[in-house]
């Protein structure tokens, strides 16, 4: 179910790729539980003026490794949860790439459970709406109007009255 797209500046090996893919979705995996299969990624690289941050933003000093990544995900997670997923992320890439935590940047994008399409065109997530019961009902007329039966959610016209 989550969405997740991974910034960095060019020059990275297919294999540190890779491994920042790979620590991020096993961050993702324990800390908020999703499925080992529920892998959806997107790892771009970028030149040095497609990949803008700020090198001192909140007085956390970041460099040329700062990985810029962005999670879309169902809403409806706590606080905690969130707070764990940061930190995972951050050690897990700090032991497999080497990538200072200071330069580990993460966004969450909650979106609703019906925002989601899997494959052929269906909304997997959505709710089901409650079927309602077909009702059959004959308009009140007046004299100059059509006769018009309500029937299977909608409306028939029938006959004119004169």
């Amino acid at each position: 179910m989550p969405l997740v797209r991974i910034s960095m500046l060019s020059g990275k090996s297919a294999d540190y790729r890779r491994r920042v893919g790979d620590a991020v979705h096993q961050g993702l995996v324990e800390a908020v539980r999703i499925p080992e299969q529920d892998r959806f990624q997107v790892i771009s690289e970028h030149d040095a003026d497609g990949l803008i941050v700020d090198r001192h933003y909140l007085g956390i000093e970041r460099t040329d490794d700062c990985l810029v990544i962005q999670i879309t995900l169902s809403a409806g997670r706590s606080l905690a949860i969130k707070q764990a997923l940061f930190r995972r992320i951050a050690d897990l890439l700090h032991e497999r790439t080497g990538v200072r935590r200071q330069d580990v940047f993460i966004n969450l994008v909650e979106v609703a459970a019906e925002n989601w399409s899997f494959g052929n065109g269906e909304a997997q997530y959505a709710p089901t709406p409650p079927r309602r019961r077909p009702t059959s009902r004959l308009a009140v007329m007046q004299p100059g109007w059509r006769v018009a039966l309500f029937s299977a959610g909608r409306w028939r016209a029938t006959t004119s009255m004169h």
